[in-house]
């Protein structure tokens, strides 16, 4: 846990009050970065050479445009066409399902508190497992990772629904479904060849890795640390408002300071959104409403989404999900794992009384692109809604319109624009020529 300040009194008279807030963000919270791969990462980012069907980058779910994420509720990964709110099922190409859960922003993953990746945590730095991370894929798993950041960005690659397609429709999907993922002839190793076999990427990773003398020494996990190298460089936010707060460079005040009171007070938000980046890395069940295809095997019909359960089996752990980090939450909705909130405000209001929010939830209030598929398959099962209600794990807090209104003030002050546009910004062109996002 970082330090934090001493209590700091807000306000005058018998109206001040103590609020505990966290100390300053300092480079040494990050990791630090292979800068010579940093550009490499971006060009890999990019391009849509790293999906089954050549067709879907990293960064058509996670762009600049839309803060790092894609701006819907939730999208379509292959088999969709166009950008964020924009973007449209082919026809000719129809997507299985929706992606089943919400794409989250990529802000301030180079911080060494980051250690736990995914909605579910199903990744994570741990000692006991080869390379220091527990995965699904477990002993299984590649070597040679530099981050957890590096090995989270080798599973979209992995899913059908996201960028590796269909069974019928190209090798890497193929090796997918038939369980060869690492080795020979796996998924990583067909899409590695893919990468060695574009001079442009073959010279930079001969530039940027000493290991690296011809194409053939390339791997998976190269070309996982580049773009994690990338992420961590490009989208570093620590030049808030707030920030500026922190260092002792500007104050707030009005609904930006009653926010923030209540933020650190008695809203209780802190409880869970604590420290620099607002999080405490942990899951909590919050009532969240389930929309979407849900999380399921592929031997599995259900459209539920029981969250940290389906990584741990502990029944206590049931429509849990990792408190997200708030850095410029303003500008990344739609709001929970599903998205199923598009309203910083409403969002607010139905985290502050979730089984209520739960009860009353309208799916008008998502983005979802359309689909003649059931979205709101769970919402409509009253059974379905109780069980998520019953696992809620925090204590109703009450909040009044206005209390509502300053807190939506007080975290729009942790939005950075600089680190939302980026450093580096969107590539005009990429190696392989296929199309930039």
């Amino acid at each position: 846990m970082r330090a934090i300040l001493p209590l700091v009194l807000i306000g005058t008279g018998m109206a001040a009050q103590a609020v505990e807030l966290p100390a300053a963000i300092e480079d040494q919270d990050y990791r630090a970065i292979n800068k010579d791969a940093v550009p490499l990462g971006r060009d890999l980012f990019y391009d849509p050479i790293l999906s089954g069907n050549k067709s879907i980058a990293c960064a058509t779910c996670h762009h600049p445009r839309f803060a790092t994420g894609d701006g819907v509720s939730l999208s379509f990964g292959d088999g969709g066409v166009g950008l964020g709110p924009d973007r449209v099922f082919d026809p000719d190409n129809k997507p299985e399902e929706r992606i089943p859960r919400n794409a989250p922003a990529l802000f301030n993953l180079g911080a060494h508190e980051f250690r736990v990746m995914f909605h579910d945590g199903r990744l994570e730095e741990d000692a006991s497992f080869p390379g220091g991370i527990r995965t699904p894929l477990d002993s299984d798993m590649l070597q040679g990772f530099e981050s957890v950041l590096s090995a989270q960005t080798m599973f979209p690659v992995l899913s059908r629904d996201e960028m590796a397609g269909s069974y019928g429709e190209n090798d890497v999907a193929q090796a997918v479904r038939q369980g060869r993922i690492t080795g020979d002839g796996g998924a990583w190793d067909i899409l590695t060849k893919r990468v060695g076999d574009i001079p442009g990427y073959a010279d930079l990773f001969v530039e940027v890795y000493d290991h690296v003398d011809t194409p053939d020494d390339i791997t998976f996990a190269d070309i996982s640390n580049a773009i994690a190298s990338f992420m961590e460089w490009e989208w570093r936010s620590d030049q808030s408002k707030f920030d500026a707060v922190l260092r002792g460079d500007e104050e707030l005040a009005g609904a930006e300071l009653r926010g923030m009171e209540l933020f650190y007070g008695s809203a209780n938000c802190a409880s869970c959104h604590r420290g620099p980046f607002q999080t405490d890395h942990k899951f909590h069940a919050m009532g969240a409403p389930q929309i979407g295809p849900g999380k399921s095997a592929t031997f599995e019909t259900h459209y539920r989404d029981d969250g940290r359960f389906r990584v741990t089996g502990n029944e206590s752990d049931r429509y849990a999900f990792r408190t997200p980090s708030l850095r410029n939450i303003a500008a990344t909705g739609p709001y929970g794992h599903a998205g199923a909130h598009s309203d910083l405000a409403q969002f607010v209001s139905a985290h502050a009384n979730p089984i209520v929010g739960l009860q009353n939830y309208d799916i008008a209030s998502a983005i979802l692109p359309a689909f003649d598929h059931e979205d709101a398959t769970i919402m409509s099962d009253e059974a379905e809604v109780d069980a998520i209600a019953k696992a809620v794990s925090v204590v109703t807090i009450k909040l009044s319109p206005s209390d509502i209104s300053d807190l939506v003030a007080f975290l729009q002050t942790l939005t950075d624009q600089n680190s939302i546009d980026g450093r580096l910004g969107v590539p005009a062109t990429v190696p392989s020529g296929l199309p930039v996002p």
